[in-house]
């Protein structure tokens, strides 16, 4: 599994993780096999958020034993963004995934809180040892520039965005903005949502060529464009062992030039939306 600097935070992080996002809706026992699975092979960034219901409990269960092998992420609420609600929403997070500390802690999108009060929480957290770095998730550039001047430098680890095939807006701004600012993307839904290419259309064509000449899967080839870029990750949920296996196949996967400019055609980034896209 190939793993690059995770922004400026001193971590090197599996460039594609395992994301949890309606994990503890079907059998736990095949969830926590699919996120075993994962780390056997590498996919140490594990994904969560206190909005995933139960999710924060099933990874408890699987990284049991194995804490230090994990770089753990959760995400505080909006409505819960206060100076102390962030605080509260933290420590209730770790009780449930039962561990001492997070490595980062993300604001999952901007809500009403002044982000001065949600700053200070997190620059609190750090003081105490409970995070060991914060980001934010569904940050447009305006919002980044804001939250840089709110932070200073040095102090944002990533941005998590939506960014799969069919959705590459974050590439116009977004991105360079993290390359710029030593920030690390992290793209969630890598796969779409229930929207993945049918190799019957034109895109997907190209998508399966790929793959039967790499001896891979579309969704490997995928995976493996998204994170070209030397500040892209990704975090694709498997709901069983053999799926996390499959996608952990990716992390060695890299593509030609000529590859990626077959894709590149195949999905056009589009313009320039007018908002960032999000799920």
């Amino acid at each position: 599994m190939n793993s690059k600097p995770f922004g400026k935070t001193g971590a090197n992080v599996s460039i594609i993780g395992q994301g949890t996002w309606y994990l503890d809706h079907g059998d736990r026992k095949r969830a926590i096999a699919a996120l075993q699975r994962g780390l056997d092979l590498g996919m140490t960034h594990i994904d969560t958020a206190e909005m995933y219901g139960d999710a924060e409990l099933v990874i408890a269960d699987a990284i049991a034993g194995r804490r230090d092998e994990v770089f753990l992420v959760s995400k505080v609420l909006p409505s819960n963004a206060s100076r102390r609600g962030t605080i509260t929403a933290c420590e209730r997070s770790l009780k449930r995934l039962k561990t001492d500390r997070l490595d980062c802690y993300l604001l999952h999108w901007r809500g009403s809180y002044d982000l001065e009060d949600t700053v200070a929480a997190f620059d609190e957290l750090v003081t105490s040892g409970k995070i060991k770095s914060w980001g934010v998730s569904n940050f447009d550039v305006d919002d980044l520039d804001e939250i840089l001047a709110v932070s200073g430098k040095g102090k944002i680890a990533c941005n998590q965005v939506l960014y799969h095939l069919k959705e590459r807006a974050i590439e116009h701004a977004v991105i360079p903005w993290c390359e710029k600012h030593n920030v690390a993307v992290v793209a969630y839904s890598p796969f779409g949502h229930d929207d993945f290419p049918d190799e019957r259309s034109k895109g997907g064509a190209v998508l399966a060529r790929i793959a039967d000449a790499r001896r891979a899967t579309p969704r490997q080839v995928a995976l493996s464009f998204l994170t070209r870029a030397t500040t892209v990750f990704t975090i694709p949920k498997a709901s069983s062992a053999e799926h996390a296996a499959e996608n952990a196949a990716a992390g060695d996967l890299v593509l030609t030039k000529e590859e990626i400019s077959a894709l590149d055609a195949a999905f056009p980034r589009g313009p320039k939306p007018r908002g960032l896209p999000m799920l």
